[in-house]
């Protein structure tokens, strides 16, 4: 055992701010090439927020600003100190291209002033200078940079990964005129519906315990101090959490009462105004610039938040200049922190990365802000995992992708072929002292290879139900959400059910390099690659404000979609669909009994019997849409 401080927090940390960082060697230096401003920019209702502003020396010519707000931290602060790289990061095509850039300590972080709101509740058709929010404050900070910074050409980008994707979505609802171009990236939507810390209302125990105690400031703002990380002795996050039980027992050992937002996660258990109000996709209005949203298909943080952000500019701001989407092979932010040719044991053959760095990024904003170039691309550009090749859609889900349906059937089989028979189910006893475990990996960290790890290490567990095809005769792709329809009961009344879609590769598949020797290097011959889960905690089945508790004994079902994927199952390969209860310690145990689960006590946890029905009258199935070979 050893002792490591909460490194979750400290990893967003370094990923997000604009600090230096280990970056391969360079001979470029940002300290030569410009010059830092820092200004404290007032805002509509007096406070002032920071921002750090880097202005290219021996310009020419009028130049755009390229904008970055973030909870995160704009360090190293002070006028002679600059990070490792400027602009969107991998390397420092921004700044040799050469761009005005604005990092922004948000209200309330590090060096701005005011009060930090987690999620700001975006304010609906804010006018004048009533109440202030995300979309206020960035207006007022466009409209102080374009007075204030000389030689700047009128036009201004947003960008950001993870939270700072969540401020670029907020930034452009009736947003300055001036802003043309907006790329939020992995952005945060909704925190109860479907992104970090929630799915469906099930709750993400590890990366909500390991990221708010660090997040949190509990010093007034402006602060250039970092918050307290808590120390664990643990190297092993199956064994701690379920040491730790039940979740009131985090306050009582650890974080006395102390972490602000984990006490809201504790007083909010259902999809309350507090959630509600935290929203932002019901806002996106008035959005006229042109965006495009970039997405991780294996984003192990923010599956749902960039679907659903396209899909609402798409829908209520249909006077946006354009609304493109990328999706990507990706983990979180991967398409700037790696080349993009693998996770974990999976190969995707191309530098998927490298390519959208090249050819998609820097060229969209060079186009909207500089007039430089053309931009063609797709309204959507999406790769296919599996085939591993980049397509092409007007819109997503794409247009030819045929809903299609697969039956759980008798004997662990799969079928496109509706049950026949009137009877027909399977079993398991769900135990909460013996929760599944969500990776085989032993260690305290979340890992980001989970998402396309090889589920061989729990398919022969007697309370993980498999069910797979035939040997598949020739190529298919699916693409977009996967619609989940289970009928159950269960001796409890709640439960927790977690499907699986797994692409089996066939037994003579050779390896293909490289591999990630730093994780788990399980052979390719026989691999269940995880393609996408999706969890359902049922009380919330019907409606996410009002938990409804099952009644045992009787057939219930339960219906919900997953995240989109994207993913080609080649011909020799199998599809396969894992059903269990429990994903520990990623997502937090249920009880098994209706009650509160934020003030459940050990004794609550009870092991019960799940049944899923598969026969003509409770036809438990999935359905996704199938792109037929032309």
């Amino acid at each position: 055992m050893f002792t490591l401080f909460f490194r979750v927090f400290w990893v967003v940390v370094l990923l997000f701010s604009f600090q230096a960082r280990a970056q391969p060697i360079s001979e470029y230096s940002p300290k030569d090439n410009y010059e830092k401003l820092e200004y404290y920019i007032p805002v509509q209702d007096g406070i002032k927020l920071y921002a750090a502003v880097y202005v290219p020396k021996n310009n020419t010519q009028p130049l755009p600003f390229l904008i970055k707000r973030t909870p995160y931290g704009c360090g190293p602060y002070g006028p002679n100190k600059f990070p490792g790289i400027l602009g969107p990061q991998g390397d420092h095509r921004f700044a040799k291209e050469g761009y005005i850039f604005v990092c922004q300590d948000v209200r309330g972080r590090w060096m701005s002033e005011g009060t930090f709101t987690n999620m700001t509740p975006a304010i609906p058709n804010v006018t004048g200078h009533r109440t202030v929010d995300e979309s206020t404050d960035t207006y007022d900070t466009v409209e102080f940079l374009l007075r204030n910074i000389p030689n700047n050409n009128g036009k201004v980008g947003l960008h950001g990964i993870s939270y700072p994707g969540f401020y670029v979505a907020a930034s452009i609802i009736n947003s300055h005129p001036a802003i043309v171009a907006a790329s939020p990236q992995a952005p945060i939507a909704d925190w109860f519906v479907g992104d970090d810390f929630h799915a469906n209302g099930a709750f993400y125990l590890q990366d909500a315990f390991n990221f708010f105690p660090g997040f949190e400031h509990p010093e007034p703002t402006p602060t250039q101090k970092r918050g307290s990380s808590l120390r664990i002795n643990s190297d092993d996050a199956y064994t701690f959490f379920l040491r730790l039980g039940a979740l009131p027992n985090a306050n009582a050992r650890y974080f006395k009462g102390k972490v602000d937002f984990w006490n809201s996660f504790m007083k909010h258990g259902t999809y309350d105004q507090f959630w509600q109000e935290r929203n932002i996709l019901p806002h996106l209005k008035g959005v006229k610039t042109n965006v495009m949203t970039i997405i991780g298909a294996f984003d192990a943080e923010d599956p749902y938040g960039g679907y659903e952000i396209y899909r609402s500019i798409g829908k209520l701001s249909p006077d946006a200049t354009s609304n493109r989407l990328v999706l990507g092979p990706w983990f979180h932010g991967g398409w700037e922190r790696s080349e993009g040719d693998f996770l974990g044991n999976v190969p995707f053959v191309q530098k998927t990365a490298v390519q959208y760095r090249e050819s998609i990024d820097l060229p969209f904003f060079n186009y909207y802000l500089k007039g430089k170039g053309d931009f063609d691309q797709a309204n959507v550009r999406a790769f296919a995992t599996g085939s591993n090749d980049w397509h092409n859609f007007d819109i997503w889900p794409p247009k030819d992708a045929h809903p299609t349906t697969w039956f759980l059937k008798e004997q662990g089989g799969l079928s496109t072929q509706a049950p026949s028979k009137n009877t027909g189910n399977d079993r398991y006893v769900s135990d909460p002292a013996k929760p599944v475990p969500y990776s085989q990996r032993i260690t305290y960290d979340r890992t980001r290879e989970y998402m396309t790890e090889d589920q061989r290490f729990v398919a022969s567990r007697p309370d993980v139900l498999v069910y797979e095809t035939e040997v598949l005769s020739e190529d298919f792709t699916l693409a977009g959400p996967v619609d989940i329809r289970l009928f159950v009961s269960t001796t409890g009344s709640d439960a927790d059910f977690v499907v699986k879609v797994v692409d089996v590769f066939p037994d003579s598949t050779k390896e293909v390099q490289p591999r990630d020797k730093k994780y788990l290097p399980n052979p390719l011959s026989g691999y269940q690659m995880l393609v996408r889960y999706a969890v359902m905690r049922s009380k919330f089945r019907n409606n996410f404000s009002k938990p409804e508790p099952l009644q045992p004994g009787k057939v219930t079902e339960v219906r919900w979609k997953s995240p989109h994927i994207f993913h080609t199952f080649k011909k020799g390969h199998r599809l396969m669909i894992q059903v269990q209860s429990s994903f520990f310690p990623l997502i937090d145990r249920n009880p098994q009994v209706f009650l509160d689960i934020y003030n459940a006590k050990d004794s609550d946890f009870k092991a019960q019997t799940h049944t899923i029905y598969r026969s003509a009258q409770y036809p438990s199935s999935i359905t996704i849409g199938r792109i037929l070979p032309k």
